[in-house]
């Protein structure tokens, strides 16, 4: 049978399969930099809770337990000083799938509008989203120094858009971005603003930050357990913002069985009352940031900084692919191309500090970097 509607892109990284072989032949394997693939374990309580909540057998809630929710409202509070009305929170199965099928619901929702407006050097799901929901994907350019600028967003894209994404620390880049002024924009323009924040607990340049600091009208948070507190297996996200955005997506999410399965919610509810591993996460990610930039800057002469946030490090490599190549072939680690993330980063690469000490060290040793 011949397709002649769409037809899915290569998954990003399914591409790297030829680099990962060349990484494989290295004594003690390949280590692994390219996917953001929490290793570091959760805490005992959550695992406990997760084995002994007696919740597999029934059907969970799809708008999240009152546990869970009100778990996510006392940590808002906790984190941002921010009272949202526990109404107003929902669930979601990780962050991924909601920011990959909330264009298709908004789209049903305001049929009129057609466009997602999204950072152009980011999460490839943001593009993806929109093509999935039939709307039209358009870049927002970035400032100078990395965040999204919305002074660049042609009139006639903001009067079609659907909603805007931001991310904030970025994936892949680190960057912070003016939550308030993409609020502020998203209310003058009508437009709903979705704010990805799920590297929030990882924010290393001033404090960290929700947009629902500046009001929750107009305005959706998005975030996830998976990196905060090494759960990306159990698949606990959540969102929350404005009353009549979140109602109806609570609604759409209903009728579509989105639910995250009853236990994970139980072990997501462990994992918000506890701020000692993420502290203790945090230390582990500035110091692999630290020491992976110093290794990689040293073998390679590239200068390569601190990102603002995340645990992702963000660099001009001149050719991401030759880079990312070299060091598979000498290292036997494995880097993610910055062409993943759009056009735009076609010179740079991402590598994320999610191994152990002990292998980005083996790496550091196979370059011969002390």
């Amino acid at each position: 049978m011949t397709v002649t509607g769409f037809v899915p892109p290569p998954y990003p990284y399914d591409r790297l399969d030829r680099l990962a072989r060349i990484a494989s032949a290295h004594p003690g394997g390949t280590v692994d930099l390219s996917i953001g693939t929490p290793c570091d374990p959760p805490p005992p309580a959550v695992l406990t809770a997760l084995g002994t909540s007696d919740s597999e057998r029934g059907y969970p809630p799809s708008i999240g337990s009152e546990a869970l929710r009100s778990s996510i409202r006392d940590w808002f509070v906790g984190r941002f000083a921010v009272e949202v009305p526990l109404a107003q929170i929902g669930a979601s199965i990780g962050t991924k799938e909601f920011v990959g099928t909330t264009p298709q619901f908004l789209r049903l929702r305001t049929p009129e509008r057609d466009t997602v407006l999204y950072p152009a050097v980011s999460y490839p799901t943001y593009e993806m989203g929109a093509i999935l929901g039939g709307c039209r994907p358009v870049p927002v350019g970035a400032a100078p120094d990395g965040s999204i600028d919305l002074s660049s967003i042609d009139p006639a894209d903001a009067s079609r858009a659907l909603m805007l994404w931001v991310n904030s620390p970025s994936n892949p880049t680190g960057a912070l971005s003016d939550l308030q002024a993409a609020a502020a924009w998203g209310r003058r323009h009508q437009v709903p603003v979705f704010s990805d924040e799920c590297y929030v607990e990882f924010t290393w340049s001033g404090t960290p930050h929700t947009i629902l600091e500046h009001g929750l009208d107009g305005v959706v948070a998005v975030h996830s357990l998976s990196k905060r507190s090494n759960l990306a297996g159990l698949r606990v996200g959540y969102y929350a913002g404005d009353a009549e955005l979140v109602r109806y997506l609570q609604e759409v999410r209903k009728h579509v069985g989105m639910m995250v399965p009853g236990p994970a919610q139980a072990a997501g509810v462990a994992a918000l009352a506890d701020e000692s591993h993420v502290s203790a996460q945090r230390d582990r990610y500035r110091r692999r940031l630290e020491r992976l930039a110093t290794v990689l800057a040293t073998w390679s002469g590239v200068p390569i900084s601190m990102p603002a946030g995340a645990f992702y490090l963000w660099f001009d490599a001149g050719d991401g692919w030759e880079f990312a190549e070299r060091l598979a072939a000498e290292g036997g680690a494995l880097v993610s191309p910055g062409d993943f993330y759009g056009a735009g980063g076609v010179q740079n690469v991402r590598a994320a500090v999610v191994q152990p000490d002990d292998r980005i060290e083996l790496v550091a040793s196979r370059l011969g970097v002390k």
